[in-house]
């Protein structure tokens, strides 16, 4: 069973806005402000992508140093503090974990999952993770490689987003779509709208 994070597992947008703005503050030549459903809609998105969605006019290399900035920021808040769990989260892996290896993959930076993982105590639970930060992989990409690296011949990905489904389309697996997060989803093969849905669902599959 793999996870996408983001809007899957917990609900990090109200740290994340607040830390944008003291990122954005710190720029002289930039005006807007972020706001949570601003933080919402980047859900899911790669670092990279996120840099040219909020900062088009600049250089690869000035978008990419505030992502970055930001991307630190955020890691180290959520090392020490945590985000939102949705609610059921750890009961939900315990049953789950009875009969099935789990997994996370996101598009999210190096060292975000493992903040996850650290400050909620969770990292039993997870055989393996991977982030696009590190890799440098889409999504898809990084589904793929988990399930090579770890010899995995059948798998579902869960997530919220139509990337989401597009990613586990690519590696070839079926995508429940977590209804409660961000973004939308086309035509997955299973909806849960609510985390502690998940095993019941996943034991219908």
């Amino acid at each position: 069973v793999i996870f996408d994070l983001d809007g899957t597992l917990w609900d990090s947008t109200g740290c994340a806005c607040d830390i944008w703005n003291r990122v954005l503050e710190k720029h002289d030549d930039i005006s807007f402000r972020m706001t949570k459903e601003k933080a919402g809609q980047l859900m899911g998105k790669t670092m990279e992508d996120i840099g040219l969605i909020l900062f088009p006019e600049y250089s690869a290399e000035e978008r990419n140093g505030i992502v970055d900035e930001f991307g630190d920021e955020e890691v180290a808040y959520l090392t020490e503090n945590g985000a939102v769990l949705y609610d059921g989260l750890e009961d939900v892996l315990k049953i789950l974990g009875r009969n099935h290896k789990l997994y996370i993959v996101s598009n999210c930076q190096d060292g975000y999952i493992p903040a996850f993982l650290h400050a909620h105590k969770l990292g039993e639970y997870f055989a393996d993770i991977e982030m696009s930060g590190r890799t440098g992989l889409d999504k898809g990409s990084n589904i793929k490689l988990i399930m090579e690296r770890n010899n995995i011949e059948s798998a579902v990905y869960i997530g919220d987003t139509e990337g989401d489904e597009k990613a586990a389309r690519f590696a070839g697996i079926p995508f429940i779509y977590a209804e409660y997060g961000f973004g939308k989803a086309v035509s997955p093969d299973a909806v849960i709208r609510d985390i502690r849905d998940l095993p019941e669902c996943i034991g219908k599959m």
